[in-house]
């Protein structure tokens, strides 16, 4: 399946999660600097929540709440 990680095409397998869809594209790193992984609604997305063909994931700078 293809899923979308800012804009960018990311193969997975079926049943793998935001955490892998970032791993590959080489994203993981950029949460440690504080960025946080979102969804396309703007909704902020948990590492082991479940991915589907065309999820859309972004990763940005997190708000300070």
């Amino acid at each position: 399946m293809r899923v979308y990680v800012n804009d960018r095409a990311v193969d997975l397998l079926p049943g793998m999660t935001v955490r892998h869809a970032l791993i590959s594209a080489g994203m993981l790193k950029d949460l440690e600097t504080g960025k946080k992984a979102y969804d396309k609604w703007g909704n902020e997305t948990g590492m082991d929540g479940a991915v589907n063909d065309g999820t859309r994931i972004y990763v940005r700078q997190g708000s300070s709440d």
